[in-house]
C-alpha cells in the first residue's frame, strides 16, 4: 500500500516555474516507478513524466521535454517535477501516481495516485 501526497502547486506568470513534490508512505517507495500526469479541464488524464525504480533513467512528454524535469530521492521517498518555461496550456491539476509495471507512460499502469494538486499559468 502506497499513499501520495502532492504539493507545490499554485498560480504563476507564463515563463515562470514551479516544483512539485510528492511524498509517499510506506518503506517500498524505491520498489515503484513513479510518474506525474495532468489533467485539464474536460480533458483526459495525461502522461507528463515517469522516472524508474532507481532514478537512472526518465522519460517525457514531448510537450514538456526540455522544460520539466522529474527526479525522485528514495532516502525520503520524495518524487519531484521541476516545471520551468511554463505555458498557459500547462495548465492542469497534476497527479502523481506509482507503478509496478515498466509501461510507465500507460495510466492504466499505475495502482496508486495521489490526491492532485492545481496548477494555473496566467499568460
Amino acid at each position: 500500500q502506497v499513499q501520495l501526497i502532492e504539493s507545490g502547486g499554485g498560480l504563476v506568470q507564463a515563463g515562470g516555474s514551479l516544483r512539485l513534490s510528492c511524498a509517499a508512505s510506506g518503506r517500498t517507495f524505491s520498489s515503484y516507478a513513479m510518474g506525474w500526469f495532468r489533467q485539464a479541464p474536460g480533458e483526459e488524464r495525461d502522461f507528463v513524466a515517469a522516472i524508474s525504480r532507481s532514478g537512472a533513467y526518465t522519460y517525457y512528454a514531448s510537450s514538456v521535454k526540455g522544460r520539466f524535469t522529474i527526479s525522485r530521492d528514495n532516502a525520503k521517498n520524495t518524487v519531484y517535477l521541476q516545471m520551468n518555461s511554463l505555458k498557459p496550456e500547462d495548465t492542469a491539476v497534476y497527479y502523481c501516481a506509482a507503478t509496478s509495471s515498466t509501461s510507465y507512460v500507460n495510466k492504466g499502469t499505475y495502482g496508486y495516485w495521489g490526491q492532485g494538486t492545481q496548477v494555473t499559468v496566467s499568460s
